[in-house]
């Protein structure tokens, strides 16, 4: 077990349940990070921590430990006349918005003549994830 407060080098890649790839260090250097941080998924970081220098290993994070299930609430219309003049909509878009605790990323996920449908839930909620990692260095 690699202690809290060791700082670890991952290699990793990340899968959806049809093997599509949604991330990976290949061809970049492998991520870094503190055990015990709380800055990954905790289960990312609990295998991590149980392995060994150049071990590999798969682990399946269900959506409700990673970055939990759709929330509804989170996916709404505003008038296509609040945005910018300069900017033309289109289905996959990414936009700013503004919120109370700051700026906030929304997807665009419907465009018609007088509305956007936005959805501000996190690109990978309400998906089961699979990771492939492997322990580079730990210091």
């Amino acid at each position: 077990m690699i202690e809290a407060g060791k700082t670890v080098k991952v290699h990793y890649k990340g899968t959806l349940e049809d093997g599509s790839v949604f991330d990976s260090s290949e061809d970049r250097d492998p991520i870094e990070f503190e055990i015990g941080s709380g800055m990954l998924l905790p289960g990312f970081e609990n295998t991590v921590a149980e392995m060994e220098v150049d071990e590999t290993r798969t682990v399946n994070i269900p959506s409700k430990e990673a970055y939990g299930d759709v929330n509804d609430e989170m996916v709404g219309e505003i008038p296509r006349s609040n945005l910018p003049d300069d900017i033309e909509p289109e289905v996959g878009m990414v936009l700013s918005m503004q919120s109370p605790d700051g700026d906030m990323p929304v997807r665009v996920v419907a465009v018609d003549e007088e509305n956007l449908t936005l959805d501000a839930n996190h690109p990978l909620a309400g998906k089961d994830l699979t990771f492939e990692l492997t322990l580079v260095e730990i210091s």
